[in-house]
Protein backbone atom coordinates (compact mmCIF):
# COMPACT_ATOMS: atom_id res chain seq x y z
CA UNK A 1 0.00 0.00 0.00
CA UNK A 2 2.63 2.48 0.94
CA UNK A 3 4.36 2.02 -2.53
CA UNK A 4 0.68 3.18 -4.13
CA UNK A 5 0.46 6.04 -1.72
CA UNK A 6 3.64 7.06 -2.80
CA UNK A 7 3.14 7.01 -6.30
CA UNK A 8 -0.20 8.71 -5.83
CA UNK A 9 1.10 11.52 -4.03
CA UNK A 10 4.88 10.98 -5.18
CA UNK A 11 4.54 15.00 -6.84
CA UNK A 12 3.88 16.45 -3.23
CA UNK A 13 7.59 17.11 -1.94
CA UNK A 14 6.33 17.92 1.54
CA UNK A 15 4.00 14.28 1.97
CA UNK A 16 4.26 13.01 5.20
CA UNK A 17 4.97 9.11 5.35
CA UNK A 18 5.13 7.73 9.00
CA UNK A 19 5.67 3.80 8.98
CA UNK A 20 4.95 3.71 5.47
CA UNK A 21 1.48 5.29 5.70
CA UNK A 22 0.16 8.95 5.48
CA UNK A 23 -0.17 10.56 8.83
CA UNK A 24 -3.90 11.95 9.28
CA UNK A 25 -5.47 13.72 12.08
CA UNK A 26 -9.41 14.02 13.26
CA UNK A 27 -11.10 17.13 12.72
CA UNK A 28 -13.34 18.73 15.43
CA UNK A 29 -15.11 21.46 14.07
CA UNK A 30 -17.16 23.86 16.14
CA UNK A 31 -19.83 26.36 14.31
CA UNK A 32 -19.17 29.82 15.29
CA UNK A 33 -22.16 31.81 15.64
CA UNK A 34 -22.02 35.79 15.97
CA UNK A 35 -24.05 37.73 18.83
CA UNK A 36 -24.56 41.33 19.95
CA UNK A 37 -23.07 40.65 23.68
CA UNK A 38 -20.85 37.48 23.80
CA UNK A 39 -21.45 37.88 28.08
CA UNK A 40 -25.05 37.57 27.44
CA UNK A 41 -25.06 34.95 25.28
CA UNK A 42 -23.22 32.46 27.91
CA UNK A 43 -25.76 33.76 30.18
CA UNK A 44 -28.24 32.19 28.13
CA UNK A 45 -26.82 29.48 26.21
CA UNK A 46 -25.21 28.26 29.91
CA UNK A 47 -28.13 28.92 32.49
CA UNK A 48 -30.66 28.63 30.20
CA UNK A 49 -29.54 26.13 27.83
CA UNK A 50 -27.43 23.42 30.16
CA UNK A 51 -24.08 24.27 27.96
CA UNK A 52 -20.74 24.16 30.08
CA UNK A 53 -18.07 27.25 28.54
CA UNK A 54 -14.49 25.83 28.79
CA UNK A 55 -12.69 28.95 27.48
CA UNK A 56 -13.83 32.51 26.72
CA UNK A 57 -11.52 35.20 25.65
CA UNK A 58 -11.73 38.38 27.79
CA UNK A 59 -10.18 41.86 27.18
CA UNK A 60 -10.22 44.76 29.82
CA UNK A 61 -13.52 42.95 31.49
CA UNK A 62 -15.46 42.54 28.37
CA UNK A 63 -16.03 38.94 26.32
CA UNK A 64 -14.99 39.01 22.95
CA UNK A 65 -15.45 35.15 22.30
CA UNK A 66 -16.23 32.13 23.89
CA UNK A 67 -16.67 28.75 23.53
CA UNK A 68 -19.66 26.81 24.92
CA UNK A 69 -20.68 22.88 25.02
CA UNK A 70 -23.39 20.17 25.69
CA UNK A 71 -22.99 16.89 25.00
CA UNK A 72 -20.70 16.57 22.23
CA UNK A 73 -22.33 19.90 20.65
CA UNK A 74 -19.44 22.74 21.00
CA UNK A 75 -20.45 26.17 19.50
CA UNK A 76 -17.99 29.26 19.42
CA UNK A 77 -19.85 32.63 20.40
CA UNK A 78 -18.28 35.54 19.23
CA UNK A 79 -18.93 39.70 18.43
CA UNK A 80 -16.57 40.29 15.74
CA UNK A 81 -18.81 40.00 12.75
CA UNK A 82 -21.74 42.72 13.55
CA UNK A 83 -22.94 41.93 9.95
CA UNK A 84 -23.19 38.35 10.85
CA UNK A 85 -25.37 38.63 14.27
CA UNK A 86 -28.34 36.22 14.50
CA UNK A 87 -27.88 34.86 11.22
CA UNK A 88 -26.83 31.52 12.19
CA UNK A 89 -28.33 27.98 11.91
CA UNK A 90 -27.39 24.59 13.76
CA UNK A 91 -29.09 21.36 12.98
CA UNK A 92 -28.69 19.22 16.21
CA UNK A 93 -29.41 16.02 15.85
CA UNK A 94 -29.61 14.11 19.31
CA UNK A 95 -28.28 9.78 19.58
CA UNK A 96 -30.15 8.40 21.41
CA UNK A 97 -29.64 4.21 22.88
CA UNK A 98 -31.44 2.53 22.32
CA UNK A 99 -32.04 3.59 18.37
CA UNK A 100 -35.67 3.53 18.09
CA UNK A 101 -38.01 6.42 17.08
CA UNK A 102 -40.09 6.08 19.99
CA UNK A 103 -36.66 7.02 22.25
CA UNK A 104 -35.68 9.89 19.61
CA UNK A 105 -38.90 11.35 20.21
CA UNK A 106 -39.20 10.80 24.17
CA UNK A 107 -35.54 12.77 24.16
CA UNK A 108 -36.44 15.45 22.50
CA UNK A 109 -39.79 15.89 24.62
CA UNK A 110 -37.65 15.71 27.77
CA UNK A 111 -35.09 18.37 26.30
CA UNK A 112 -38.52 20.37 25.61
CA UNK A 113 -39.61 20.26 28.95
CA UNK A 114 -36.31 21.08 30.38
CA UNK A 115 -35.98 23.94 28.45
CA UNK A 116 -39.45 25.56 29.10
CA UNK A 117 -38.80 25.14 32.89
CA UNK A 118 -35.82 27.15 32.31
CA UNK A 119 -38.33 29.67 30.51
CA UNK A 120 -36.68 28.98 26.86
CA UNK A 121 -39.10 29.89 24.07
CA UNK A 122 -39.39 26.61 22.13
CA UNK A 123 -41.13 26.39 18.98
CA UNK A 124 -42.50 23.89 16.23
CA UNK A 125 -40.66 24.12 13.00
CA UNK A 126 -40.15 22.44 9.75
CA UNK A 127 -37.85 22.36 7.13
CA UNK A 128 -39.19 19.03 5.59
CA UNK A 129 -39.70 17.44 8.81
CA UNK A 130 -40.70 18.20 12.01
CA UNK A 131 -38.65 20.40 13.97
CA UNK A 132 -38.36 21.65 17.95
CA UNK A 133 -36.28 24.72 16.91
CA UNK A 134 -34.91 27.28 20.07
CA UNK A 135 -33.70 30.79 19.18
CA UNK A 136 -31.15 32.66 21.08
CA UNK A 137 -31.51 36.12 21.94
CA UNK A 138 -29.65 37.09 18.71
CA UNK A 139 -31.93 35.13 16.37
CA UNK A 140 -29.53 32.66 15.75
CA UNK A 141 -31.65 29.44 15.36
CA UNK A 142 -31.07 25.59 16.97
CA UNK A 143 -32.85 22.95 14.82
CA UNK A 144 -33.36 19.74 16.90
CA UNK A 145 -34.95 17.19 14.37
CA UNK A 146 -37.23 14.35 15.33
CA UNK A 147 -37.03 11.22 13.52
CA UNK A 148 -38.38 10.58 10.23
CA UNK A 149 -41.83 13.04 10.66
CA UNK A 150 -42.78 14.38 7.39
CA UNK A 151 -44.99 17.72 7.95
CA UNK A 152 -47.37 17.52 5.27
CA UNK A 153 -48.47 21.02 3.68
Amino acid sequence: MASEVRKAFGHCEKAIFVREYIAMTDWFARPVLHVTDVAASLRFYVDRLGFTSPWRYDEDGRVYVAQVERQGCALILADTWPEKIGKGLMFISLNVEPQTREAAVAALDALRAELEAKGVAVKEGSWGYRLLVVDDPDGNQLFFNYPNETVSG
